[in-house]
């Protein structure tokens, strides 16, 4: 009798495990913060075919399934993967490539930059980006005519950090045939004493780009890989790069084909007539690496350069107002022709006059619509209650936290004490909005996603500076930080059904912290480290 009960036994054991389940893997003994609806904490999650196939306990997921590999997390902090909402993918890439002034504390500091880069690369057109003149003691906009002296024969395009400065020397003005008399509208040639300085703000910024030597595949593949292994190294698994020309989302897609590149990509399309006719006739691009259904405009230019487009002059520059870059009709009808396409439409507005517009021209366009989604990015100031614009539900604040921080030094002597209230309003736009999708705008930023969230939480610089924190009424919690920067950033790119949360059904894509960053003291958060990042399920 006991033979046939230790026979019974075994055979018993032998059949619950033939009766496991097979999954690639099982992560278990983690500090899992799912950021789902009620946003639970979870332990254990199994994973097969590249997604979340269920979220339980160790013990339970261990009897379930069987699985070629087990991650024991040993505790530790596991989210989902970050999405940055605005950022340029391609262009960090590129940058890479070129003269990186980022960092320079002085104009000095950039042409040894730009010397020692010529130096080794002896290019024939020197191209560069990152200075900013509010980081130099001395903070004018600085003149090419070091730049003439050094490389009369070469022309030198260095584009400030934001996007919207350039600095040419007068061989670059020459090829792109700018001179004094020169008219453009949408920026500004500044001249100073009768003589071109070499700085372009915005639209004349075009003149010197169309001349840019064409970079090779080669170059260009190297720029995406470059940048790949930038934001996974830093737990980015998607991108959402804020305006793509079709060439290079098709190099993307590519790349994405062949399994060179991993990361997911939601591309705004630039908006150019090329671009255009070719996409809003085509319609929407979807796989699971690559989204194409929104369009990228440029409604004004930045704060930093006085190009943002205010509704009173700047605080600092008598009579100046910045500017629109597109005009005021062609907006209107960009705005009917994008969502008669059924396109996303995502507006660069920075002044609270760009604001106004876009807004405006938004609800019009939108109206008896639903489920548009169209985003206004940086949102950075608002005055005059147009606050309310964002009561819509088709709209949606695209914001970068780390903007606040990095202008908080200059900021108020631009716009004066009151209007600087209505400023990196985020918490005032996520309460009228219900939602914020978040980002860092990199290269302008820096690419790193715990600079996000520190900023957005802190509203600090990486000092503690200034000790109670910049405008503190407008910082967010934890909890709508991480939302921001995974579920709504999703929910932003019509894609809160496959990503954004550990959730049954969804990618996996997740990543593994060496600290947890919903409880450090806030100012350990910067220096967090990824120790791990997969998509769908895999090590990267």
């Amino acid at each position: 009798m006991k033979k046939f009960l230790v026979l019974a036994i075994l055979v018993s054991i032998f059949s619950c495990q033939k009766e496991k389940i097979q999954v690639d893997s099982i992560v278990i003994n983690g500090n899992v913060y799912t950021v789902n609806g009620n946003f639970d904490k979870a332990e254990a999650f199994a994973i097969k075919d590249g997604k979340f196939l269920e979220i339980a306990s160790s013990e339970i997921l261990q009897e379930k399934y069987a699985a070629d590999t087990i991650i024991d997390a040993q505790g530790k902090t596991i989210m989902p993967g970050f999405i940055d909402a605005h950022c340029h993918f391609y262009g960090l890439g590129m940058n890479v490539q070129q003269v990186n002034l980022t960092g320079t504390t002085s104009f000095e500091a950039v042409v040894k930059r730009v010397l020692d880069y010529q130096n080794n690369r002896q290019m024939p057109f020197i191209i560069g980006r990152g200075w900013d003149q509010n980081d130099w003691d001395d903070k004018v906009f600085p003149n090419k005519n070091l730049l003439d002296a050094l490389f009369p024969d070469t022309p030198v395009a260095l584009t400030r950090i934001d996007g919207h400065a350039m600095l040419c020397n007068q061989a670059a003005l020459d090829l792109a045939n700018i001179t004094k008399d020169t008219k453009i509208d949408g920026g500004e040639i500044v001249i100073e004493n009768g003589e071109l300085t070499g700085v372009l703000i915005d639209n004349p910024m075009l003149l010197v780009e169309s001349i840019f030597p064409k970079p090779t595949r080669d170059l260009q593949i190297n720029g995406l890989l470059d940048a790949q292994k930038i934001c996974k190294d830093l737990g980015l698994t998607t991108v959402s790069d804020a305006g793509l020309n079709r060439d290079e989302i098709e190099l993307i897609d590519s790349l994405q084909q062949t399994g060179d590149l991993q990361m997911r990509v939601y591309a705004m399309i630039s908006n150019t007539n090329e671009n255009l006719n070719y996409y809003l006739s085509k319609g929407k691009i979807k796989t699971d690496k690559l989204n194409v259904q929104s369009v990228k405009v440029y409604a004004d230019g930045a704060l930093g350069s006085r190009g943002a487009a205010l509704k009173a002059p700047y605080s600092d520059k008598e009579n100046h107002f910045g500017a629109m870059v597109i005009g005021l009709q062609d907006f209107k009808n960009l705005a009917t022709r994008i969502e008669a396409a059924n396109f996303q439409m995502n507006t660069h507005a920075i002044g609270d006059s760009a604001n106004r517009y876009v807004l405006e021209t938004y609800n019009k366009a939108l109206q008896g619509k639903s489920n548009k989604r169209w985003r206004v990015e940086h949102a950075q100031i608002i005055t005059d209650n147009d606050f309310s614009y964002f009561k819509n539900e088709n709209i949606i604040p695209s914001i970068q936290p780390t903007h606040a921080t990095s202008d908080m030094y200059w900021a108020e002597d631009r716009l004066g004490a009151e209007r600087i209230k209505g400023a990196y309003a985020y918490k005032t736009l996520l309460n009228i909005s219900g939602k914020v999708a978040l980002g860092t705008d990199f290269p302008v930023e820096q690419v790193s996603p715990f600079l996000t969230f520190y900023a957005a939480v802190s509203r600090q610089d990486v000092s503690g500076f200034p000790d109670k924190g910049f405008n503190m009424q407008d910082g967010l919690t934890r909890e709508e930080t991480l939302k921001g920067m995974t579920i709504w950033a999703a929910y932003s790119n019509f894609e809160e059904d496959e990503k954004g949360s550990i959730e049954a059904g969804k990618f996996a894509d997740f990543i593994i912290l060496d600290r947890d960053i919903m409880t450090v003291d806030v100012h350990q958060v910067p220096t967090t480290k990824v120790e791990q990042t997969y998509i769908d399920g895999i090590s990267q």
